[in-house]
């Protein structure tokens, strides 16, 4: 008898293990793709001017004080590049200058803008008898306002919690587990204070306001999607978990609010983020 408990034990801590590593490979890979398909995410490619091929890295954010640097590798000093800009969502005409080589780069510079002001850019790459555009459309992008350490660490990690506590707790569903429970209530408590606590905290560092979700831009406007989504998927846990409190049986309510928070991470990070609109503003 003895024997047996010790093996049905062993199964069960085994069959845990596993489904926390189930759990956890879900939600890495999610949270990769909801990064690296974001409007934020660095755009990457390479061109073939003449004989040389040209890889690049073009920024989509910046954080920091003054002028948002925008370099490409060119160590030969054979190669001009051409760099044109202007204010997203306005009616400024476009600018244009010459790119500067500097330790083997190909050097501009995006005027610095206020927090959540945009400039569209695009760059190109001449050798004198070629001429090749990096990319097709102008590259977006944003800048933000410094946010601190103490702010963005605790936010990413309550965030990547929850969403692993989530995927954990519809497992645990589908696997008819005695815990989803006890994983719903963490799964509630991580988004909550990373995502409608600490979140608002990081968009007024970022972006000089709180909240720019729904309905802060108008009734029929839904404003910032991250606000949205996120406040979207806490009412949906906070549902379940009131649910499973009042009937531990109604399982399915925290299987249905794991699914709304991986289609939640499912939207590429800052889509629909917030932004400045220049033609709206008095000329």
């Amino acid at each position: 008898m003895v024997g047996a408990r010790d093996k049905n034990k062993s199964y069960y801590m085994m069959k845990n293990v596993i489904l926390w590593i189930a759990a956890l490979i879900l939600t890495l890979g999610s949270a990769y793709y909801q990064r690296t398909t974001g409007p934020t995410y660095p755009i990457r490619g390479k061109v073939q001017l003449g004989y040389e091929t040209i890889k690049y890295k073009l920024i989509r954010t910046y954080g920091g004080p003054d002028n948002a640097e925008i370099s490409i590798d060119e160590p030969t000093g054979k190669i001009k590049g051409i760099f044109t800009y202007k204010r997203f969502k306005s009616y400024d005409e476009w600018t244009e200058v010459s790119m500067v080589n500097m330790g083997g780069k190909l050097v501009a510079y995006v005027p610095h803008q206020p927090p959540a002001g945009k400039v569209e850019y695009m760059i190109k790459l001449t050798d004198g008898t070629n001429t090749v555009e990096l990319t097709e459309e102008p590259v977006i992008i944003r800048f933000k306002g410094h946010v601190p350490a103490y702010v963005l660490l605790p936010h990413i990690l309550l965030m990547f919690l929850a969403m692993l506590f989530s995927t954990r707790t519809g497992i645990e569903v589908i696997a008819r587990g005695s815990r989803t429970f006890t994983y719903t209530l963490f799964t509630t408590i991580f988004l909550l204070i990373g995502g409608l606590f600490l979140g608002p905290v990081m968009q007024k560092f970022a972006f000089g306001a709180y909240w720019t979700g729904w309905p802060m831009q108008g009734i029929f406007k839904f404003g910032d999607m991250t606000d949205n989504k996120t406040a979207v998927a806490f009412i949906f846990w906070l549902l379940a978990l009131y649910m499973l409190w009042k009937n531990p049986e109604k399982r399915g309510w925290a299987l249905v609010a794991a699914i709304v928070l991986f289609l939640v991470y499912m939207i590429p990070h800052s889509m629909l983020g917030s932004e400045i609109d220049h033609t709206a503003m008095p000329q």
